[in-house]
């Protein structure tokens, strides 16, 4: 007899249920989270034999997961240190209303991912903008979207602003990348975070407060702690900076994280309580991620439904880009879609149109980026969440006008 279903589709049906549970979240009577739904998907093609066991270790990318873990170390150094709530004082105190409040979200935490990496910015943000919507009387829902717009959006425009734009940026040889991402994406980009902010405050009221009276109620906790925390974020800058003017391949994205955590480890008192408090459920979301997603890759369902060499047209590329990365996760597609597509050569533009619209794709749904996943197990700890419903409602109609003004300009340039 024939079978109804062949093996290779299990792992593209595992795929589709736990989109389908991270969109429901309950199940009976039990909440689930995203790290917890995306285990399962990771366990499920374990235990049907997707994949075998030390195929799924090497799935696993290192690079990304001591990055992650370093930069968690030092974000909740940040945290603990209160040195986090100065910084914010300083960025937030000039905002007087709770849209000026979101029009800085939006601005500085998308500048600030540019440069840092939007998966940075997302770990140490969160709770900061948590507090200061609290303290505003915005709803926390809102100004966790619009940090998962800014992180999002503001990383298009850099080629170190998130892993993808990394991957065609080195894979694709162009020349001085920096002024080529700023020159192609830097205006589109800037629109669209004003769109989004269009978007976030169009029924917010203009009343004006001041929800930092006292500076002094956001000082630093723990001097030494804090110390140790700015020579931590001074020892990335600097590597960043060494990193931009030598390219990628002398110091790895895993090493300026890990060098940034050194100093948190070996001279703070507090390093078991701050080891212990790191995002771990987040970690365990990225491994599963990505041994879920090699299980899918290796069924060839992706690429033999798809005619990669005909997609070079740039709204093709902004639309292939978006949808499918939603299915494998912009990473994943953008390390299968430049080489399938090497050989039949893309202009600079296109490129450019894959970068955007591969990490554009995160202003979507939840699972379009990372960032957005890092920020909302982030905000569940602290007692916040947003849906998958909850983020699709804005992020539908707002990925559709990112995509047509990211069209429109590269179309022109």
């Amino acid at each position: 007899m024939t079978p109804v279903l062949s093996l290779p589709a299990i792992p593209v049906l595992v795929l589709a249920a736990v989109f389908i549970l991270i969109a429901v979240r309950q199940v009976g009577g039990f909440h689930l989270r995203i790290w917890q739904i995306m285990c399962i998907g990771a366990v499920a093609v374990l235990l049907f034999g997707q994949i075998s066991p030390i195929d799924a270790l090497r799935a696993i990318n290192p690079d990304v997961m001591v990055f992650l873990l370093g930069m968690f170390i030092v974000g909740e150094a940040l945290e603990q240190s209160g040195y986090l709530d100065t910084i914010a004082f300083r960025i937030f105190a000039r905002a007087r209303s709770g849209r000026q409040f979101i029009l800085i979200v939006l601005l500085f935490m998308g500048a600030l991912s540019a440069l840092l990496m939007n998966d940075t910015i997302a770990i140490i943000a969160t709770p900061v903008v948590i507090s200061y919507a609290c303290r505003f009387g915005l709803d926390p829902k809102r100004a966790l979207l619009a940090l998962c717009f800014a992180v999002t959006t503001g990383s298009v425009a850099s080629p170190i602003g998130n892993p993808q734009n990394l991957l065609i940026a080195t894979y694709s040889g162009i020349s001085q990348p920096f002024i080529v991402f700023f020159l192609y994406l830097a205006i589109p980009t800037l629109v669209n975070l004003l769109v989004a902010y269009l978007f976030l405050t169009h029924d917010l009221p203009g009343k004006e407060c001041d929800p930092t009276r006292d500076g002094k109620e956001y000082g630093v906790r723990d001097q030494r702690l804090a110390s140790i925390s700015r020579l931590s974020l001074a020892i990335i800058l600097a590597l960043i900076a060494v990193r931009v003017l030598t390219g990628p391949a002398l110091i790895p994205l895993s090493f300026i994280a890990l060098a940034g955590a050194v100093p948190v480890v070996l001279l703070s008192r507090q390093r078991s309580a701050i080891v212990r408090a790191i995002d771990w459920p987040t970690l365990a979301f990225f491994a599963a991620m990505f041994v879920l997603m090699q299980s899918v890759y290796n069924t060839g369902f992706f690429q033999s439904g798809i005619d990669f060499g005909a997609i070079t047209s740039l709204p093709l590329v902004l639309g292939t880009s978006v949808v499918l990365s939603q299915f494998i996760s912009n990473v994943p597609f953008v390390a299968l879609f430049l080489p399938l597509i090497a050989r039949e050569g893309m202009s600079v533009a296109s490129l450019m149109a894959l970068a955007a619209g591969s990490t554009i794709a995160g202003n979507l749904t939840i699972l379009g980026a990372a960032s957005n996943v890092i920020i909302i197990e982030n905000a569940e700890r602290r007692g916040y969440t947003l849906t998958f419903w909850e983020f699709l409602r804005v992020g539908l109609p707002l990925t559709a006008v990112n995509v047509t003004v990211y069209g429109i300009f590269l179309s022109l340039v």
